[in-house]
């Protein structure tokens, strides 16, 4: 019962304080499940955030599922994804009330202009946690080029070409990359 108790307020906290959609969330939800509980390792975590993106719905609602299923069952993942829904459920009805009658005043527009920054560097920040992790096998900026991986940078970069040049769907460049990787691994 502690166990549902710490998930649902670190949740709670991660559906509270996560301005700017599930990416913004992940590194709410990475310090609270892996720097502050300790209750997965930070690869445990990352392997959680690529299923997450690649299932349907929202990363911040899939995230808080299986992090609480991982950890306490199917329970867990109702207790999870409750609390994570519930700040955003109330700020949403109370936010859209407001916003309708005063969203044509100055100080609503600078506050929302405020805004942007931060969620483009929570954002940034998910995205350099993987991306070290997943080309150094590292979570921070110290980088140990003994533990490069070419092959996932380079799988990156086919991927990240694809995607800019050939404007493909990024599902299929996850889909594609995970395929191609497996069987490299499955031949080295």
């Amino acid at each position: 019962m502690g166990m549902l108790i710490k998930l649902f307020f670190s949740f709670l906290q991660v559906g509270l304080f996560s301005v700017g959609g599930g990416y913004a969330a992940i590194p709410l939800i990475q310090n609270q499940i892996v720097d502050t509980h300790a209750l997965l390792t930070l690869a445990e975590f990352t392997d959680l955030i690529t299923i997450a993106e690649m299932t349907p719905g929202p990363i911040s609602i899939n995230s808080a599922t299986f992090v609480g299923t991982r950890i306490a069952g199917p329970f867990g993942a109702v207790v999870c994804s409750i609390a994570c829904i519930i700040p955003s459920f109330i700020i949403c009805l109370t936010l859209a009330k407001f916003y309708y009658k005063y969203r044509d005043l100055g100080g609503v527009k600078t506050v929302l202009a405020a805004l942007r920054p931060a969620v483009v560097a929570l954002i940034a920040s998910a995205g350099m946690s993987i991306l070290l992790l997943g080309l150094f096998n590292s979570d921070s900026l110290v980088l140990n080029f003994d533990n490069f991986r070419i092959i996932e940078f380079g799988l990156f970069c086919v991927g990240f070409f694809a995607i800019r040049k050939y404007k493909i769907n990024p599902i299929a460049i996850i889909f594609g990359t995970g395929f191609i990787g497996t069987i490299i691994y499955f031949i080295i």
